[in-house]
């Protein structure tokens, strides 16, 4: 975890601040993916535990408190999360660089996830099991006679009994107990749940915020990162410090020229590469025809404006309407593809077709 908010998040601090005297038992953070929204989240968790809070909130980092929450070992936190995050922090990265927090080779023990080392696969859902476990955690008393505090992320990935079960909590709270959920789709939690929530939205940073604070990781060219990624300064990081560049530029080569050959080959070249990574970067050159189609707007790749602009003053609107639609239901079935190369060629042939007056 950094040591402070993020730049972009004080303003978005100081108005949650004026909760302060009247702290709801549920709080739901919801906004886009990429801006920091569980560093936020466990920010606001070490401040409602913190013995000694500054004058604006934020937690001293010197008490006891503070301390336990830095070794993760706070005996009145727990977080709720899918078993895929316990694991790849255990092994020192991310599976969603801003909606993970850093690595944590100690947090099985006070996360009600299950352990990192499994025979299976581990979920990628929040499962009952963990939510069960919370059972003993809110009926004992708290260890500094304080609150305690449950972190859960990303509540979408909450499986319907998770949902059910975390449900009758926030019916029944119990007292000083606070939960903070975080969302970037809120519209697929439960309307109970949401209603049982306080609602509070983070937003995209401005841009020349974001460009900033990019420049000053080092990050070169921070504006194509940041279209790239839709203004989302964090998933822009992670976009600029992937090994996939070379590969994203291969698969832009052949959008430009599209033939039956080229799919093969292409798909051929990118068997290796995430069928997500790959999916979302075609949902993005789409949308991006789409928009210049319509509105003579690019906001993805402004840096293919010349390419985009010429294939999508040939493509027909009903053709790209049909491929941006099929796109999408490749998006919510990406990680689970029955071959990856057969999903790559289906992909990109269905892309000549709509391209073959080129």
């Amino acid at each position: 975890m950094t040591s402070t908010l993020y730049p972009w998040q004080y303003q978005a601090w100081a108005q949650l601040q004026q909760l302060h005297s009247r702290w709801p038992h549920a709080i739901l953070l919801h906004g886009p993916k990429g801006i920091g929204k569980t560093h936020f989240a466990e920010w606001l968790a070490q401040s409602l535990l913190c013995e000694s809070p500054l004058s604006d909130g934020q937690a001293c980092g010197m008490c006891i408190s503070c301390g336990w929450f830095s070794q993760y070992s706070h005996p009145d936190y727990r977080r709720l999360r899918p078993e895929i995050l316990e694991t790849d922090s255990a092994e020192g990265h991310s599976a969603e660089q801003e909606e993970a927090p850093a690595a944590d080779t100690k947090s099985t023990s006070k996360s009600t996830g299950l352990t990192a080392k499994s025979a299976r696969a581990p979920s990628k859902e929040i499962v009952i099991n963990q939510v069960r476990n919370l059972s003993e955690f809110m009926t004992i008393s708290t260890h500094r006679q304080g609150r305690r505090v449950i972190v859960i992320y990303p509540a979408e990935s909450m499986n319907t009994s998770a949902a059910n079960a975390i449900l009758k909590s926030l019916e029944e709270p119990g007292p000083d107990t606070i939960f903070i959920l975080v969302t970037s789709s809120v519209n697929s939690l439960l309307p109970t749940l949401i209603s049982r929530c306080h609602q509070f939205a983070l937003s995209l940073p401005e841009i020349e915020q974001a460009a900033a604070w990019l420049a000053q990781q080092n990050t070169t060219e921070p504006e194509q990162f940041l279209a790239e990624q839709g203004g989302a300064p964090l998933a822009a990081f992670a976009a600029s410090q992937a090994d996939t560049q070379e590969q994203q530029q291969e698969f832009f080569r052949y959008l430009h020229q599209p033939d039956v050959n080229g799919a093969l080959k292409t798909a051929n070249k990118l068997q290796k590469t995430s069928i997500s990574l790959i999916v979302s970067w075609m949902q993005r050159w789409l949308y991006d025809l789409f928009s210049f189609k319509l509105s003579g707007k690019i906001r993805y790749y402004p840096r293919y404006r010349h390419e985009i602009e010429r294939i999508a003053a040939l493509v027909n609107l009903s053709d790209l309407l049909t491929l941006l639609d099929e796109n999408t239901q490749r998006c919510a079935v990406a990680e689970h593809p029955l071959s990856h190369v057969l999903v790559l060629e289906e992909m990109l042939l269905d892309y000549v077709q709509s391209c073959d007056r080129l």
